[in-house]
């Protein structure tokens, strides 16, 4: 199993935030809650992002370490600002291949990101090969076919307006978001106890204005898409999205986004 690899225009942690972020934090609460990690353990964040995990983890468990790595200098970047605590560090690294010894942490995690890896079985296999025997790997995922809603409008319209787009759609290019395919991910890289479970969330804007300007920011496929056309065609696709949105009478805008979870055990 493996992704398509291009460039989706992750970069800047600060035009990340309001796009998807902000959102991020919220699933991530409920994930760490779930998998269940006990205090003082040691932790690593794969494809860590913005931090939105590594807070989440920190806030809830009171860990001993929590490493986190991505290769995006520039989230990173963001990461540290955000999270500056002596118990977290955070490094650019690939996520399959970390620079970390074999069986040495408790829990290893990865929040939105292990479709975008080039080969996720690799990466699942080197999330199982730094966590100790009985120790807890687990992801999640957005529901991009299903139940992620805001990028379900994006895409809709756009592929309505130009066919072409369908192949950008993380619909299309990532059927391993799915809990079947997630649950196979984890035991192909040898995992036990496999489990999955959607975390939903509320996806609350404003205004259209609030839903919409998060796609200039080309942070991620949608929004790269939304930057890289002209600016009749872009402003044809933000109208396009307008009529589609349920829209209250007040103007904001009520939708709901779906992760998929998955966890597993290293075999002791």
């Amino acid at each position: 199993m493996t992704s398509t690899l291009r460039d989706d225009g992750w970069k800047a942690g600060d035009l990340y935030e309001p796009y998807v972020g902000r959102w991020s934090r919220c699933v991530a609460d409920a994930f760490v809650a779930w998998i269940a990690v006990l205090p003082n353990a040691d932790w690593a964040d794969l494809g860590c992002g913005t931090g939105a995990l590594s807070e989440a983890i920190l806030a809830r468990t009171q860990p001993a370490s929590i490493r986190g790595f991505d290769p995006s200098a520039g989230f990173l970047q963001f990461a540290r600002r955000r999270l500056d605590h002596p118990t977290v560090t955070f490094a650019v690294a690939d996520a399959q291949s970390l620079p970390l010894a074999s069986d040495g942490l408790d829990a290893t995690v990865a929040g939105l990101v292990i479709n975008f890896v080039p080969d996720p079985l690799a990466a699942a296999r080197e999330m199982a090969r730094v966590t100790r025997r009985g120790g807890t790997v687990a992801a999640y995922v957005w529901d991009y076919g299903g139940k992620m809603e805001l990028m379900r409008f994006f895409w809709d319209a756009a592929v309505a307006l130009d066919p072409a787009a369908e192949a950008l759609d993380e619909g299309r290019r990532f059927p391993m978001c799915r809990p079947e395919a997630l649950r196979e991910l984890f035991v192909d890289a040898g995992l036990r106890d496999v489990a999955t479970r959607p975390i939903d969330i509320a996806t609350n804007f404003a205004s259209f204005d609030d839903f919409w300007s998060p796609f200039l920011g080309g942070q991620g496929p949608a929004p790269s898409y939304a930057m890289s056309l002209g600016d009749d065609r872009r402003r044809a696709l933000r109208e396009r999205i307008r009529s589609a949105l349920p829209l209250r009478a007040d103007g904001s805008i009520h939708l709901v986004a779906r992760a998929w979870a998955v966890r597993g055990r290293k075999a002791r």
